[in-house]
């Protein structure tokens, strides 16, 4: 009889607790509170970015977090603007602190986080910074010289060696008579712009160039257990490209790790699972037609597909701490899947061939064009992270599972 009485008493307190947080159409106010349930979905959202300004949490293959050393709360860093310059803050996922990083007067740019250094590396200019996330120390790494005015985009495993890529100074010129992603994408693909990837050691300074190509070289990423494994994408247009490749920093070895059978095929915005074994990527057989997550085992070559309808297709994907789920974070009818009820997060389960999905947030108020939500899976698993701007500014937001 307690134990009935004690759990009744339980269930009623959980009730009340849950009454406080208000169910809301996403996006219906502006701002919208700190804590509401999405009224779609009845999944709980969380604000993490409860600060004056715009906040936009990391694109979605750069791992922002660092764990915690004892039971204090995991960090989340993340960029702020301050002034019309963007700079480094921490967020701490149990408290919700924000920590302010940095304190620069030039735009800083790069999204490396080094969780066994507890440092955040950026570029400013031609100067690469550390900053200390405990401390806010910030310290000089490198400077670019004269002559390979680079920019530095990756983190090796073991936190040795920062990579990135050069490009002749045409590309810049592009970019400046051309801003607009419709306009410059096709021209620098074009223009066969010499490329040169690049590693720099941390601790010593030394730049090696690993691999020059005239092409466009992009979406540059470590391997998260290989620290010799480094994964680039030959940019442009992605059905007229063999787009995912990955070399071997040491011996220079270069692998293509998909490459398209059809005509209109395409592939893209690759990411490592979470054991390094596998690299992922959104599929097209052919392009806005049949959609798959495709996942290729580096070593063997052998691909995993599993398929998805259109309406679940996703500009990215992510994937869990445990790599038994799977995130997206939609997109919008101008976006290639052309989807009439698209504009979803999704959580999803592999079954068979196939994913399944839930549908975590309506997106309907978030302006896909030009802001992309890039989906996170939090440390603990429990949580989706993204970022939007259903609410009138620019914010980071937590959706639990």
């Amino acid at each position: 009889m307690m134990r009935f009485i004690f759990i009744a008493a339980l269930f009623f307190f959980l009730m009340d607790k849950n009454d406080t947080v208000p169910v809301l159409e996403t996006g219906s106010e502006k701002p919208m509170p700190n804590e509401w349930i999405d009224k779609d979905t009845q999944h709980r959202i969380i604000k993490l970015s409860r600060r004056d300004g715009d906040s936009r949490s990391f694109y979605f293959h750069n791992n922002p977090f660092i764990h915690q050393t004892g039971d204090e709360g995991d960090l989340m860093v993340f960029y702020g603007e301050v002034d019309s310059l963007r700079q480094l803050f921490t967020v701490n996922m149990k408290t919700f602190e924000i920590t302010r990083l940095t304190n620069h007067g030039n735009q800083i740019r790069g999204e490396i986080v080094a969780p066994e250094r507890r440092e955040v590396f950026y570029q400013s200019n031609d100067s690469v910074f550390a900053t200390n996330v405990d401390t806010q120390t910030p310290r000089l790494v490198y400077v670019f010289p004269e002559d390979f005015k680079a920019g530095v985009t990756t983190l090796n495993s073991n936190e040795t060696l920062l990579a990135g890529s050069y490009a002749d100074p045409v590309k810049d010129e592009i970019y400046k008579k051309n801003p607009d992603k419709s306009s410059y994408f096709n021209l620098i693909y074009e223009a066969k712009i010499p490329h040169t990837l690049f590693t720099l050691n941390i601790e010593t300074g030394k730049l090696n160039k690993i691999y020059s190509e005239r092409a466009w070289l992009n979406h540059i990423q470590f391997s998260p257990t290989d620290p010799n494994l480094l994964m680039y994408d030959h940019e442009g247009p992605w059905h007229k490209v063999d787009r995912i490749w990955t070399i071997d920093v040491t011996t220079g070895k270069n692998q293509l790790m998909h490459e398209r059978e059809m005509d209109m095929e395409i592939a893209g915005h690759e990411f490592f699972s979470r054991d390094g074994k596998t690299i992922w990527y959104d599929l097209q057989k052919p392009r806005g037609e049949t959609f798959f997550l495709a996942g290729v085992d580096i070593k063997t070559g052998k691909k995993k597909l599993y398929e998805m309808d259109r309406n679940e297709w996703s500009i990215h994907f992510n994937q869990s701490p445990d790599q038994a789920l799977f995130a997206g974070d939609g997109g919008d009818p101008t976006q290639v899947a052309h989807a009439e009820d698209g504009e979803w997060l999704y959580l999803f389960t592999p079954k068979g061939n196939r994913l399944e999905s839930e549908k975590l947030v309506n997106m309907q108020h978030h302006g896909y064009r030009p802001l992309e939500p890039n989906v996170h899976f939090s440390p603990d698993g429990k949580w989706i992270i993204f970022r939007s701007d259903f609410d009138g500014e620019v914010n980071i937001y937590a959706v639990e599972i």
